[in-house]
């Protein structure tokens, strides 16, 4: 998939070192569910997500976020159909940027993509993401988006040794097409 300031493609063994200068960031993973990863960890969840990639039927969509002009990895975005209830029409969401590129609207535009992946093509009926109660660029982009806040998931992570809150946000098939009508 590609907009005109990120694309999204599938994970490859060479984007280890673009994903490490995120998930081995601490600025970059500051508001993320996890602390920053070693190289060997990066190693690990680019495997994961290649395996992933392959199955049937499939389930995640761990994709690299592209810079268009260049192809150069800037970010991780996923969406992972809820497989525990029947219909699987609900996914979660999920991205990270490298920090040098944060504040172009690449984030939005990520998500946009993210978006457009599940209802537009898997046909979704609903797609969340949870943020942390101190990431106000994800409030903002979630909003700005037409993603509702639903409420808060109380000590829902253990991070860095202290219990994390999140807010969840979500959007439904008709909310997201009137947005795109706009």
């Amino acid at each position: 998939m590609r907009g005109d300031r990120v694309g999204l493609r599938e994970f490859t063994a060479d984007d280890v070192d673009a994903v490490l200068a995120i998930y081995g960031d601490p600025v970059a993973t500051r508001h993320l569910s996890f602390e920053p990863r070693t190289r060997d960890q990066v190693e690990a969840t680019i495997t994961a997500v290649t395996n992933a990639a392959r199955a049937e039927p499939r389930t995640e969509y761990s994709l690299a976020a592209t810079l268009p002009s260049t192809g150069e990895v800037i970010g991780f975005a996923r969406l992972a159909i809820d497989t525990q209830h029947a219909g699987q029409n609900s996914a979660q969401i999920g991205f990270a940027l490298r920090p040098d590129t944060w504040g172009r609207g690449l984030g939005a535009q990520t998500v946009e993509l993210l978006l457009t992946l599940g209802f537009g093509h898997l046909g979704l009926h609903r797609i969340w993401g949870a943020r942390s109660p101190d990431n106000t660029t994800s409030d903002h982009l979630m909003r700005k988006l037409g993603m509702i806040i639903e409420g808060r998931i109380r000590h829902h992570l253990l991070i860095r040794g202290a219990w994390r809150d999140s807010i969840v946000h979500s959007i439904l098939e008709d909310e997201w097409r009137a947005t795109i009508q706009t």
